[in-house]
């Protein structure tokens, strides 16, 4: 009895020696599965100077390595954590704008810098589902997003907001927003607020449905050869 019990101690002592190697090897392959898949994601950045701006974005398709936002226009921020938290991106957005005149240059410069980064990092859009989109409610608004990363640019915006300036920000903006990006993202995009009240919520339900509309377009699709078009290209 006395030895079948050192034995059984024996191995379990063996057992609990054995499983420290085991975990270290996991733990490597786990940093280094790690290491291969950040080295494919789709991160681009891209830097605008000029008299009116300087702005800085950082566009992650792939992770959702944080979002920093300061653009000094606050309402403008916000709308952009929308967009990131909805679209399950990465997006850090550094701006210094002349706003003293008014929100109109950065608005603007940030959604050319945003669009040109989602160009650079979707890079020859293989595999890429092309089409998305998606409705989103805010309270009493609704509004629909549908994209396609065609290479074709172009706006369809319909929504009319009532309250001219949500905080120090000017609403007329949004649509000059929207058209910033969808020429420098090279897309397709329509912008349909179905219905609201409430300024606020209509424009928050348009950032929101354009991230998880831009999610579903972006997203990779094995089954797909090459491009998702008949001419072989989505970037000519």
């Amino acid at each position: 009895v006395k030895i079948r019990r050192q034995l059984l101690m024996d191995t379990k002592d063996e057992a609990k020696t054995n499983t420290k190697p085991a975990t270290v090897a996991i733990s490597g392959k786990t940093r280094q599965a790690a290491e291969q898949a950040a080295a494919t994601w789709r991160v681009a950045t891209v830097i605008r100077k000029t008299a009116e701006t300087n702005i800085e974005v950082t566009l992650n398709l792939d992770e959702e390595s944080g979002v920093a936002v300061a653009t000094g226009i606050g309402f403008f921020d916000h709308m952009l954590n929308l967009f990131a938290k909805h679209g399950r991106f990465g997006l850090t957005v550094k701006a210094d704008g002349d706003t003293y005149i008014d929100a109109h240059h950065t608005v603007e410069d940030v959604a050319l810098a945003l669009g040109q980064a989602l160009t650079k990092a979707l890079g020859d859009k293989k595999q890429i589902e092309r089409y998305g989109d998606a409705w989103v409610p805010m309270d009493e608004a609704l509004t629909q997003v549908v994209i396609d990363l065609s290479g074709r640019p172009y706006l369809v915006f319909k929504a009319e907001l009532s309250t001219p300036f949500l905080g120090t920000f000017e609403t007329e903006l949004v649509e000059d927003f929207f058209q910033a990006i969808a020429m420098n993202g090279l897309m397709n995009l329509h912008v349909r607020n179905e219905y609201g009240r409430n300024t606020h919520h209509i424009i928050e339900s348009m950032f929101k449905a354009l991230g998880r509309a831009l999610r579903r377009a972006v997203t990779v699709n094995e089954a797909i050869v090459g491009v998702n078009s008949t001419k072989g290209s989505l970037t000519v």
